[in-house]
C-alpha cells in the first residue's frame, strides 16, 4: 500500500495487487449529512445524484454508455460522515475510469431541469422509507436518540428541505465542498501507483485547494421511546445505547461485544430471542461508529403483543454482559467469527479500495490487515465486561417502535437498565 499527499492537497492511497485482472478507484468525499445545516438537510445527498446527471461534456446517458461499454461497475453512496463515488472495471480500462470520474466531481452540469426531474426521484426516495417500517424504525430511533444534533438528521433530508433546493443552491454547496482537501482518491487492483498519480494529478489539476475545516460538537443522548402507528402486520422496534467513537481505543472490544449480543446467528440474542422462544424473524444488533460518536443498537420485528417480552430479553441480555465476565469459548467464537468477517470482506479489488479510504480518512495513516486482527484477538473478557459497563447505563437508553394502531404501548419505565430495591 501507498498513500501520498499530492501538491493541491488532494490525497492519494493504493494497493497494487499484480495478480488479478481488474481494478477498482474511487473518489471519497470527507463530508456528509452531518457537515449540512439544518437548511441544507439532504443536500449531500442529493448532489450524489446529480453527478450522475451529466457533465458540462457527458450527458447522463453519456456517462451511462461508456460506462457500460467496457463491463465497468460503477456505484456511490452518502453516509453521516462520507460520500464515495466509484467505478470498478477491467485494468486496462482504469484511465477511462478516471477520465469519467474526475469529469462528474470536476464538471457537474447541475441543470434546472435536471435538479427540478431528481427531486421527485428523492422525493420518492423518502416515502420508501416512510414505507418500510425496517427502515423507518432505525430512522426514528437516530433522530430521536440524538436529537437537534446533525447526525440525528435523515441522510436523504426531509420533504420540505428537497423541495426547495435550487441549481444555484446546489452549485455553492458543490464548489465549497468539493475541495482538494476534502478528497481522497483510492483505488485497488493491477495498478502501478507511480503512474496513476501522475494521471490522478493531472485530471484533479483544475481542483479548487482551499477547504473550510469540519466542525462540530459530540451529541448528546435522548433517552426514552418514541413510536409510530401504522396499518401493518408486525412491530418492529429498535432500541440502543451510545458507544465509542471510530478512533476510541476500545473500538475493538465494543465490536466483539456487538458480535456477541447479536452480531451473529450464534449470539445471544439470535439464540434466545429467535431460536429459543421464536419471537421473531430477524433480530440483530449493530455498531455504527462515527469520528466523536457511536450508537449501540438492536433491531427486531415481532408481533405487536411481543414488543414488551423482546424488549425486557434485550435489557436482560445488556445486564449480563454488563456484570457477568463471557465465557472463553464464546468469547473465542466471537472474535473467530470477527475476523473471519473482516477478512472475507476484503477479497475483492471494490472492498480493498473502500478500505484503503475508509483508513485514510478515518486514521489518516493505513491501519494493516494484520494490525487489525491482532487488535482483534487482543480483546479479553475484562475488555468486554468494562465497554458493557460503559455503555449499558441507565438514562441513555432510547427506543422506537413502528407498529399497528392496537399494538400495546412501549414506556420509558420499561428501558431501566438497573433494578433497585
Amino acid at each position: 500500500m501507498r498513500a501520498e499527499t499530492l501538491p493541491s492537497g488532494l490525497r492519494l492511497v493504493t494497493e497494487s495487487i499484480p495478480h488479478v485482472r481488474s481494478a477498482a478507484i474511487g473518489v471519497w468525499l470527507t463530508r456528509g449529512s452531518r457537515h449540512e445545516s439544518d437548511a441544507d438537510s439532504g443536500m449531500a445527498h442529493f448532489v450524489e445524484h446529480m453527478l450522475f446527471k451529466g457533465t458540462h461534456t457527458r450527458s447522463a446517458r453519456d456517462l451511462a454508455q461508456q460506462i457500460d461499454s467496457i463491463g465497468g461497475q460503477v456505484d456511490a453512496f452518502t453516509s453521516k460522515e462520507y460520500a464515495g463515488y466509484y467505478i470498478k472495471v477491467l485494468d486496462e480500462h482504469l484511465p477511462l475510469a478516471l477520465d469519467i470520474l474526475s469529469d462528474m466531481l470536476l464538471r457537474p452540469a447541475l441543470a434546472p431541469e435536471e435538479v427540478a426531474r431528481e427531486q421527485g426521484v428523492v422525493l420518492e426516495e423518502i416515502k420508501m422509507v416512510e414505507d418500510a417500517p425496517d427502515d423507518l424504525v432505525h430512522e426514528m430511533f437516530a433522530q430521536h436518540f440524538w436529537a437537534q444534533h446533525p447526525l440525528g438528521r435523515p441522510i436523504l433530508g426531509t420533504a420540505e428541505t428537497v423541495q426547495a433546493f435550487s441549481s444555484a443552491r446546489l452549485r455553492e454547496f458543490f464548489s465549497r465542498t468539493y475541495v482538494a482537501s476534502n478528497l481522497v482518491v483510492a483505488a485497488a487492483g493491477r495498478l502501478d501507483h507511480d503512474r496513476l498519480r501522475d494521471d490522478v494529478a493531472k485530471a484533479f489539476e483544475s481542483l479548487s485547494s482551499p477547504g473550510e475545516a469540519a466542525s462540530g460538537v459530540p451529541p448528546h443522548v435522548t433517552p426514552g421511546v418514541v413510536t409510530r402507528r401504522k396499518d401493518i402486520e408486525q412491530s418492529h422496534v429498535c432500541l440502543g445505547s451510545p458507544s465509542v467513537s471510530q478512533t476510541h481505543h476500545d473500538r475493538h472490544a465494543a465490536l466483539v461485544l456487538n458480535t456477541i449480543l447479536g452480531g451473529s446467528i450464534s449470539s445471544r440474542l439470535f439464540q434466545h430471542i429467535r431460536e429459543d422462544r421464536g419471537l421473531a424473524y430477524a433480530v440483530f444488533s449493530n455498531l455504527a461508529t462515527y469520528s466523536d460518536a457511536g450508537m449501540l443498537s438492536v433491531y427486531a420485528g415481532c408481533a405487536a403483543d411481543k414488543v414488551e417480552e423482546v424488549v425486557a430479553l434485550t435489557l436482560a441480555e445488556l445486564r449480563t454482559l454488563r456484570h457477568e465476565a463471557v465465557p472463553a469459548d464464546e468469547l473465542r467464537r466471537a472474535k473467530d467469527h470477527l475476523k473471519g468477517s473482516v477478512m472475507l470482506g476484503l477479497e475483492n479489488t471494490s472492498s480493498r479500495m473502500s478500505h484503503l479510504a475508509r483508513q485514510e480518512m478515518c486514521f489518516g495513516r493505513q491501519v494493516t490487515f494484520d494490525e487489525i486482527l491482532a487488535n482483534i484477538e487482543a480483546v479479553g473478557a475484562d475488555d468486554v465486561l468494562r465497554v458493557a459497563g460503559e455503555v449499558f447505563q441507565d438514562g441513555a437508553i432510547a427506543a422506537s417502535v413502528v407498529g399497528p394502531d392496537a399494538a400495546p404501548p412501549l414506556r420509558a419505565s420499561q428501558l431501566v437498565m438497573e433494578t433497585h430495591a
